[in-house]
């Protein structure tokens, strides 16, 4: 099974090594036709702590670091 990718923006990075990443999803409601937007907050493992509040990021799915902590940033800072 594939790892799961999600885009999102950097909401908070107080933690040591963790970010919180916002994750925005738009879907169409299966009865009623409507498209509605869903957004849902992810802790992410930020290694070199490179990451500030704004920044658009990517992350994966990956071992879990920590109970809440299950996705890990894809890709280096430019």
């Amino acid at each position: 099974m594939p790892k799961k990718v999600l885009h999102g923006i950097v909401v908070s990075d107080k933690e040591n090594k963790t970010i919180k990443v916002l994750v925005e999803r738009k879907y169409q409601h299966p009865v009623l036709k409507k498209v509605i937007k869903s957004k849902k907050k992810y802790s992410a493992h930020d290694e070199k702590n490179s990451f500030k509040n704004g920044d658009k990021v990517t992350i994966i799915e990956c071992k879990p670091f920590s109970k809440s902590k299950k996705f890990e940033i894809y890709g280096e800072k430019k």
